[in-house]
């Protein structure tokens, strides 16, 4: 099953190393506290931890939170590392997030995928 997060609202992807063990509430202040934007939005947030094979999603849909959360079993995401911005993604960059590819085209590179 393929949720397409591009579909919620804009998606926002979070950089730098983020704690795993962060919930609902502090990754809510997180976005609020750190980064100055609304987690009560309809915006969907993304959050990476330090081994880059796994991510948090936050995303309000008027009514409450949802925390999904996704492991990759193979390889590594390429996820920026700058810890004080946040990015907005297109719907195609979120779509080669979700499948494991790099977010940033490479420039004259036959193989694009960062991933696996």
């Amino acid at each position: 099953m393929t949720i397409r997060l591009s579909d919620l609202g804009q998606v926002y992807l979070v950089c730098g190393k983020t704690d795993m063990r962060q919930g609902i509430d502090s990754l809510a202040y997180l976005v609020k506290s750190q980064h100055e934007l609304d987690p009560f939005s309809g915006a969907v947030y993304l959050f990476c931890g330090g081994q880059r094979d796994r991510f948090k999603a936050l995303y309000w849909d008027g009514q409450g939170f949802w925390l999904l959360y996704k492991r990759f079993e193979n390889g590594k995401l390429a996820w920026p590392r700058n810890s004080d911005e946040v990015e907005a993604l297109t719907a195609e960059q979120v779509d080669w997030l979700m499948k494991g590819f790099s977010i940033t085209p490479k420039i004259n590179s036959t193989k694009s995928r960062d991933f696996y």
